[in-house]
Protein backbone atom coordinates (compact mmCIF):
# COMPACT_ATOMS: atom_id res chain seq x y z
CA UNK A 1 0.00 0.00 0.00
CA UNK A 2 2.70 2.20 1.21
CA UNK A 3 4.26 1.94 -2.17
CA UNK A 4 1.35 2.64 -4.34
CA UNK A 5 0.68 5.61 -1.99
CA UNK A 6 4.11 6.43 -2.98
CA UNK A 7 3.35 6.39 -7.11
CA UNK A 8 0.69 8.05 -7.22
CA UNK A 9 2.64 11.01 -5.08
CA UNK A 10 5.76 10.80 -7.67
CA UNK A 11 2.67 10.79 -10.90
CA UNK A 12 1.21 13.80 -9.41
CA UNK A 13 4.43 15.50 -8.78
CA UNK A 14 5.51 14.82 -12.25
CA UNK A 15 2.46 16.48 -13.67
CA UNK A 16 2.69 19.63 -11.59
CA UNK A 17 5.79 20.17 -13.33
CA UNK A 18 4.18 18.71 -16.84
CA UNK A 19 2.02 21.55 -16.07
CA UNK A 20 4.18 24.24 -14.98
CA UNK A 21 6.89 24.10 -18.18
CA UNK A 22 4.35 23.60 -20.10
CA UNK A 23 2.49 26.72 -19.07
CA UNK A 24 5.60 28.66 -21.02
CA UNK A 25 5.10 27.13 -24.58
CA UNK A 26 2.21 29.32 -25.71
CA UNK A 27 2.30 32.18 -23.10
CA UNK A 28 2.88 34.81 -25.56
CA UNK A 29 0.14 33.22 -27.92
CA UNK A 30 -2.94 35.53 -26.26
CA UNK A 31 -0.39 38.49 -26.05
CA UNK A 32 0.73 38.85 -29.70
CA UNK A 33 -1.90 41.95 -30.48
CA UNK A 34 -0.68 44.04 -26.97
CA UNK A 35 3.29 42.87 -27.58
CA UNK A 36 2.98 43.26 -30.92
CA UNK A 37 1.81 46.84 -30.86
CA UNK A 38 3.79 47.29 -27.78
CA UNK A 39 7.37 46.92 -30.07
CA UNK A 40 5.72 46.89 -33.63
CA UNK A 41 6.49 43.54 -35.10
CA UNK A 42 4.70 41.88 -37.55
CA UNK A 43 2.63 38.04 -37.40
CA UNK A 44 5.79 36.77 -39.12
CA UNK A 45 7.92 37.69 -36.11
CA UNK A 46 5.14 36.48 -33.38
CA UNK A 47 5.49 33.33 -35.07
CA UNK A 48 8.80 33.16 -34.37
CA UNK A 49 8.74 33.51 -30.52
CA UNK A 50 7.33 30.31 -30.95
CA UNK A 51 10.01 29.32 -32.69
CA UNK A 52 12.38 30.69 -30.48
CA UNK A 53 11.65 28.56 -27.69
CA UNK A 54 11.60 25.30 -29.65
CA UNK A 55 14.44 25.39 -31.18
CA UNK A 56 16.14 25.40 -28.17
CA UNK A 57 13.64 22.76 -26.70
CA UNK A 58 14.76 20.93 -29.79
CA UNK A 59 18.00 21.19 -29.35
CA UNK A 60 17.97 19.59 -25.71
CA UNK A 61 15.83 16.86 -26.42
CA UNK A 62 18.63 14.08 -26.30
CA UNK A 63 20.80 15.69 -24.26
CA UNK A 64 18.41 15.92 -21.45
CA UNK A 65 17.43 12.40 -21.93
CA UNK A 66 20.99 11.43 -21.27
CA UNK A 67 21.15 13.39 -18.44
CA UNK A 68 18.08 12.36 -17.12
CA UNK A 69 19.45 8.26 -18.11
CA UNK A 70 22.57 9.41 -16.34
CA UNK A 71 21.94 11.57 -13.39
CA UNK A 72 18.16 10.75 -12.94
CA UNK A 73 15.11 12.53 -13.45
CA UNK A 74 14.41 14.29 -10.10
CA UNK A 75 18.09 16.71 -10.46
CA UNK A 76 17.25 17.39 -14.24
CA UNK A 77 14.11 18.12 -13.37
CA UNK A 78 14.91 20.66 -11.04
CA UNK A 79 17.34 21.77 -13.33
CA UNK A 80 15.13 22.60 -16.16
CA UNK A 81 12.23 24.09 -14.00
CA UNK A 82 14.76 26.88 -12.70
CA UNK A 83 15.26 27.85 -16.11
CA UNK A 84 11.98 28.08 -17.23
CA UNK A 85 11.42 30.42 -14.20
CA UNK A 86 14.40 32.92 -15.11
CA UNK A 87 13.75 32.88 -18.63
CA UNK A 88 9.44 34.29 -17.95
CA UNK A 89 11.43 37.17 -15.13
CA UNK A 90 13.34 37.95 -17.95
CA UNK A 91 10.27 38.28 -20.31
CA UNK A 92 8.28 40.19 -17.97
CA UNK A 93 11.38 42.84 -17.99
CA UNK A 94 11.81 43.18 -22.04
CA UNK A 95 12.27 46.31 -23.27
CA UNK A 96 12.49 45.22 -27.14
CA UNK A 97 11.39 42.58 -29.40
CA UNK A 98 14.62 40.89 -29.57
CA UNK A 99 14.70 41.21 -25.57
CA UNK A 100 11.96 38.49 -25.90
CA UNK A 101 13.20 36.36 -28.48
CA UNK A 102 16.23 36.22 -26.29
CA UNK A 103 14.24 34.75 -23.26
CA UNK A 104 12.07 32.36 -25.16
CA UNK A 105 14.87 30.97 -26.78
CA UNK A 106 16.70 30.74 -22.82
CA UNK A 107 13.25 29.46 -21.65
CA UNK A 108 13.05 26.28 -24.28
CA UNK A 109 16.35 25.00 -22.58
CA UNK A 110 14.55 24.49 -19.59
CA UNK A 111 11.66 23.13 -20.90
CA UNK A 112 13.22 20.92 -23.11
CA UNK A 113 15.09 19.78 -20.51
CA UNK A 114 11.70 19.07 -18.18
CA UNK A 115 9.73 17.76 -20.36
CA UNK A 116 12.39 14.69 -21.46
CA UNK A 117 13.45 14.47 -17.99
CA UNK A 118 9.72 14.17 -16.83
CA UNK A 119 9.16 11.77 -18.72
CA UNK A 120 12.07 9.65 -17.87
CA UNK A 121 10.66 9.83 -14.31
CA UNK A 122 7.55 8.03 -15.23
CA UNK A 123 9.35 5.06 -17.02
CA UNK A 124 12.04 4.93 -13.46
CA UNK A 125 8.23 4.50 -11.67
CA UNK A 126 6.31 2.50 -13.67
CA UNK A 127 6.42 -0.66 -16.35
CA UNK A 128 4.49 -2.60 -18.01
CA UNK A 129 1.28 -1.69 -19.08
CA UNK A 130 0.70 0.87 -15.97
CA UNK A 131 3.77 2.86 -18.03
CA UNK A 132 1.08 3.52 -20.63
CA UNK A 133 -1.45 5.14 -18.60
CA UNK A 134 0.95 6.80 -16.55
CA UNK A 135 2.74 8.61 -19.05
CA UNK A 136 -0.64 9.41 -20.83
CA UNK A 137 -1.65 11.30 -17.20
CA UNK A 138 1.76 13.01 -17.27
CA UNK A 139 1.35 14.18 -21.03
CA UNK A 140 -2.29 15.07 -20.17
CA UNK A 141 -0.76 17.46 -18.10
CA UNK A 142 1.40 18.99 -20.22
CA UNK A 143 -1.11 20.04 -23.11
CA UNK A 144 -3.35 21.10 -19.55
CA UNK A 145 -0.83 23.63 -19.11
CA UNK A 146 -0.60 24.44 -22.91
CA UNK A 147 -4.36 24.85 -23.05
CA UNK A 148 -4.82 26.64 -19.73
CA UNK A 149 -2.33 30.02 -20.57
CA UNK A 150 -4.35 30.24 -23.91
CA UNK A 151 -7.41 30.00 -21.40
CA UNK A 152 -7.04 32.14 -19.10
CA UNK A 153 -4.10 34.70 -20.10
CA UNK A 154 -6.30 36.79 -21.81
CA UNK A 155 -8.58 37.51 -18.81
CA UNK A 156 -4.89 38.36 -16.46
CA UNK A 157 -3.78 39.90 -19.58
CA UNK A 158 -6.77 42.50 -18.65
CA UNK A 159 -6.04 43.02 -14.97
CA UNK A 160 -2.56 42.91 -14.81
CA UNK A 161 -1.35 43.91 -18.13
CA UNK A 162 1.38 41.83 -20.27
CA UNK A 163 4.43 42.45 -17.63
CA UNK A 164 2.29 40.66 -15.00
CA UNK A 165 1.15 37.87 -17.36
CA UNK A 166 4.60 36.65 -17.72
CA UNK A 167 5.02 37.18 -14.00
CA UNK A 168 2.35 35.10 -13.18
CA UNK A 169 3.93 32.52 -15.49
CA UNK A 170 7.14 32.57 -13.34
CA UNK A 171 5.51 31.70 -10.24
CA UNK A 172 3.88 28.77 -11.71
CA UNK A 173 7.49 27.59 -12.38
CA UNK A 174 8.57 28.66 -8.84
CA UNK A 175 5.51 26.62 -7.40
CA UNK A 176 6.33 23.43 -9.25
CA UNK A 177 10.16 23.57 -8.14
CA UNK A 178 9.14 24.16 -4.35
CA UNK A 179 6.77 21.22 -4.85
CA UNK A 180 9.05 18.75 -6.70
CA UNK A 181 11.67 19.88 -4.32
CA UNK A 182 9.57 19.02 -1.21
CA UNK A 183 7.59 16.28 -2.31
CA UNK A 184 8.93 14.17 -5.34
CA UNK A 185 10.76 10.69 -4.45
CA UNK A 186 14.56 10.47 -6.09
CA UNK A 187 15.55 7.95 -8.21
CA UNK A 188 19.05 9.39 -8.38
CA UNK A 189 20.49 7.27 -11.19
CA UNK A 190 19.15 4.46 -13.98
CA UNK A 191 20.70 1.60 -14.50
CA UNK A 192 22.24 0.29 -17.66
CA UNK A 193 22.60 3.59 -19.57
CA UNK A 194 25.28 2.70 -21.70
CA UNK A 195 24.07 -0.33 -22.64
CA UNK A 196 22.87 1.31 -26.16
CA UNK A 197 25.38 3.93 -27.99
CA UNK A 198 23.63 7.65 -28.94
CA UNK A 199 24.68 6.80 -32.82
CA UNK A 200 23.03 3.49 -33.10
CA UNK A 201 20.14 5.17 -31.27
CA UNK A 202 20.21 8.11 -33.34
CA UNK A 203 20.11 5.39 -36.80
CA UNK A 204 17.30 3.53 -35.17
CA UNK A 205 14.71 3.66 -38.22
CA UNK A 206 11.62 2.62 -35.74
CA UNK A 207 11.99 5.73 -33.83
CA UNK A 208 12.20 8.04 -36.86
CA UNK A 209 8.33 6.75 -37.55
CA UNK A 210 7.48 7.42 -34.15
CA UNK A 211 9.37 10.74 -34.63
CA UNK A 212 6.74 11.80 -37.57
CA UNK A 213 3.65 10.48 -35.87
CA UNK A 214 4.57 13.34 -32.78
CA UNK A 215 5.62 15.74 -35.32
CA UNK A 216 1.73 15.18 -35.97
CA UNK A 217 0.60 15.22 -32.93
CA UNK A 218 2.38 16.94 -30.68
CA UNK A 219 3.92 19.35 -33.38
CA UNK A 220 0.42 19.85 -34.83
CA UNK A 221 -1.21 20.71 -31.69
CA UNK A 222 1.29 23.61 -30.80
CA UNK A 223 1.23 24.94 -34.46
CA UNK A 224 -2.77 25.09 -34.14
CA UNK A 225 -2.80 26.23 -30.98
CA UNK A 226 -0.58 29.09 -31.28
CA UNK A 227 -2.82 30.52 -34.34
CA UNK A 228 -6.13 29.27 -33.32
CA UNK A 229 -7.61 31.95 -31.00
CA UNK A 230 -6.54 34.68 -34.16
CA UNK A 231 -8.50 32.32 -36.67
CA UNK A 232 -11.15 32.25 -34.99
CA UNK A 233 -11.22 36.32 -34.26
CA UNK A 234 -10.37 36.63 -37.79
CA UNK A 235 -11.97 34.00 -39.60
CA UNK A 236 -15.29 33.18 -37.66
CA UNK A 237 -15.49 36.68 -35.63
CA UNK A 238 -15.57 35.80 -31.82
CA UNK A 239 -14.24 37.99 -29.95
CA UNK A 240 -11.36 37.38 -27.69
CA UNK A 241 -12.35 35.83 -24.38
CA UNK A 242 -14.94 33.55 -26.70
CA UNK A 243 -11.96 32.73 -28.96
CA UNK A 244 -9.49 32.12 -26.32
CA UNK A 245 -12.40 29.44 -24.91
CA UNK A 246 -12.83 27.31 -28.10
CA UNK A 247 -8.81 27.56 -29.17
CA UNK A 248 -7.88 26.59 -26.12
CA UNK A 249 -10.18 23.20 -26.38
CA UNK A 250 -7.28 22.16 -28.87
CA UNK A 251 -5.04 21.90 -26.11
CA UNK A 252 -7.36 20.70 -23.13
CA UNK A 253 -8.97 18.30 -24.60
CA UNK A 254 -5.43 16.29 -24.19
CA UNK A 255 -6.13 16.71 -20.17
CA UNK A 256 -8.28 13.28 -20.78
CA UNK A 257 -7.41 12.55 -24.45
CA UNK A 258 -3.58 11.28 -23.93
CA UNK A 259 -4.84 9.30 -20.29
CA UNK A 260 -6.97 7.61 -22.65
CA UNK A 261 -4.85 7.12 -25.34
CA UNK A 262 -2.55 4.95 -23.09
CA UNK A 263 -5.58 2.85 -21.82
CA UNK A 264 -6.71 2.40 -25.63
CA UNK A 265 -3.01 1.09 -26.96
CA UNK A 266 -3.23 -2.09 -24.99
CA UNK A 267 -6.69 -2.51 -26.73
CA UNK A 268 -5.58 -1.55 -30.24
CA UNK A 269 -1.77 -1.48 -30.64
CA UNK A 270 0.60 1.38 -31.61
CA UNK A 271 -0.16 1.16 -35.12
CA UNK A 272 -3.67 1.56 -35.31
CA UNK A 273 -4.09 4.03 -32.68
CA UNK A 274 -1.64 6.13 -34.33
CA UNK A 275 -3.28 6.20 -37.73
CA UNK A 276 -6.64 6.34 -36.83
CA UNK A 277 -5.63 9.65 -34.98
CA UNK A 278 -3.23 10.99 -37.67
CA UNK A 279 -6.47 10.68 -40.12
CA UNK A 280 -9.33 12.49 -37.28
CA UNK A 281 -6.19 15.26 -37.44
CA UNK A 282 -5.75 15.81 -41.22
CA UNK A 283 -9.73 15.60 -41.28
CA UNK A 284 -9.82 18.62 -38.46
CA UNK A 285 -7.44 20.70 -40.57
CA UNK A 286 -9.00 20.27 -44.29
CA UNK A 287 -12.40 21.83 -42.36
CA UNK A 288 -10.69 25.15 -40.35
CA UNK A 289 -9.26 25.11 -44.24
CA UNK A 290 -12.94 26.09 -45.47
CA UNK A 291 -13.53 29.68 -45.98
CA UNK A 292 -16.87 31.33 -44.39
CA UNK A 293 -17.49 28.38 -42.01
CA UNK A 294 -20.09 29.00 -38.90
CA UNK A 295 -18.25 28.96 -35.18
CA UNK A 296 -19.76 25.27 -34.49
CA UNK A 297 -18.13 23.98 -37.96
CA UNK A 298 -14.97 25.28 -35.94
CA UNK A 299 -15.40 24.21 -32.90
CA UNK A 300 -16.41 20.89 -34.36
CA UNK A 301 -12.70 20.95 -36.57
CA UNK A 302 -10.89 21.88 -33.52
CA UNK A 303 -12.13 19.05 -31.99
CA UNK A 304 -11.52 16.35 -34.56
CA UNK A 305 -7.51 17.85 -34.30
CA UNK A 306 -7.77 17.87 -30.51
CA UNK A 307 -8.91 14.19 -30.62
CA UNK A 308 -6.39 12.56 -32.98
CA UNK A 309 -3.19 14.85 -31.48
CA UNK A 310 -4.26 13.99 -28.53
CA UNK A 311 -4.68 10.24 -28.36
CA UNK A 312 -1.09 9.07 -29.68
CA UNK A 313 1.28 10.20 -27.37
CA UNK A 314 1.51 7.75 -24.50
CA UNK A 315 2.10 4.91 -27.62
CA UNK A 316 4.66 7.09 -28.90
CA UNK A 317 6.86 7.54 -25.77
CA UNK A 318 6.26 4.32 -24.04
CA UNK A 319 7.15 2.59 -27.65
CA UNK A 320 10.56 4.78 -27.73
CA UNK A 321 11.11 3.73 -24.12
CA UNK A 322 10.18 0.22 -24.48
CA UNK A 323 12.81 0.05 -27.79
CA UNK A 324 15.59 1.43 -25.49
CA UNK A 325 14.99 0.51 -22.17
CA UNK A 326 18.34 1.46 -20.97
CA UNK A 327 18.22 4.23 -22.90
CA UNK A 328 14.79 5.69 -22.35
CA UNK A 329 15.51 9.55 -21.67
CA UNK A 330 18.02 9.57 -24.70
CA UNK A 331 15.07 7.83 -27.13
CA UNK A 332 12.19 9.49 -26.17
CA UNK A 333 13.94 13.08 -26.27
CA UNK A 334 15.10 12.08 -30.15
CA UNK A 335 11.75 11.22 -30.73
CA UNK A 336 10.21 14.09 -29.09
CA UNK A 337 12.85 16.58 -31.15
CA UNK A 338 12.16 15.10 -34.59
CA UNK A 339 8.71 15.84 -33.22
CA UNK A 340 9.08 20.01 -32.64
CA UNK A 341 10.57 20.05 -36.32
CA UNK A 342 6.97 21.46 -37.11
CA UNK A 343 6.87 23.62 -33.95
CA UNK A 344 10.44 25.47 -35.89
CA UNK A 345 8.99 25.57 -39.34
CA UNK A 346 5.42 25.83 -39.77
CA UNK A 347 4.55 29.14 -37.06
CA UNK A 348 6.46 31.35 -38.78
CA UNK A 349 5.55 30.25 -42.11
CA UNK A 350 1.98 30.32 -41.27
CA UNK A 351 2.65 34.10 -39.92
CA UNK A 352 3.87 34.80 -43.37
CA UNK A 353 1.16 32.88 -45.07
CA UNK A 354 -1.50 35.16 -43.31
CA UNK A 355 0.12 38.52 -43.57
CA UNK A 356 0.13 37.60 -47.80
CA UNK A 357 -2.77 36.16 -48.41
CA UNK A 358 -4.89 37.97 -45.73
CA UNK A 359 -6.36 34.26 -44.17
CA UNK A 360 -5.69 30.96 -43.06
CA UNK A 361 -6.94 29.18 -45.66
CA UNK A 362 -3.49 27.69 -47.32
CA UNK A 363 -2.41 27.09 -43.77
CA UNK A 364 -4.52 24.33 -43.13
CA UNK A 365 -4.84 22.79 -46.20
CA UNK A 366 -0.70 22.16 -45.80
CA UNK A 367 -1.54 21.20 -42.69
CA UNK A 368 -4.15 18.97 -43.21
CA UNK A 369 -1.93 17.00 -45.87
CA UNK A 370 1.03 16.53 -43.73
CA UNK A 371 -0.88 14.70 -41.41
CA UNK A 372 -2.19 12.39 -43.99
CA UNK A 373 1.32 11.81 -44.73
CA UNK A 374 2.29 10.69 -41.26
CA UNK A 375 -1.27 8.49 -41.15
CA UNK A 376 0.12 6.92 -43.86
CA UNK A 377 3.52 6.77 -42.83
CA UNK A 378 2.60 5.13 -39.47
CA UNK A 379 1.14 2.03 -40.89
CA UNK A 380 5.19 1.13 -40.65
CA UNK A 381 4.81 1.43 -37.24
CA UNK A 382 5.41 -2.19 -35.25
CA UNK A 383 2.00 -3.17 -33.78
CA UNK A 384 2.67 -3.96 -30.02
Amino acid sequence: MANNKSRWRELVCACIVGFAFAANYTNHAPMVGVLSAEFHFNLALAGLLTTGIFVTHAAMQVPGGHLADRLGARRVVLAGLAVVAAGNLGMAGAGAYWHLLAWKIVTGVGTGVSIVAGARYITEVYAGERAHVAQGFYGGSILLGSGFVILVVPRVLLAVGWRGSFLATTGLAVAAWLIWLAAAPGHEKAEGHTAVKLRELALDRRLWLLGVAQMSSFGLQIVVGTWVTLYLKREVGLGAAQAGLVGSSVLLLGMVLRPLGGALVRLTGARRLLVGSLLASSAGCYMLARQGGSAGWAAAAILLVGIGCGLPYAAIFTGAAMLHPSRAGAAMGLVNMIGIVMILVAPPAIGYLVDWSGSFHSSFLTLGSFALVAAAMSLRVEQR
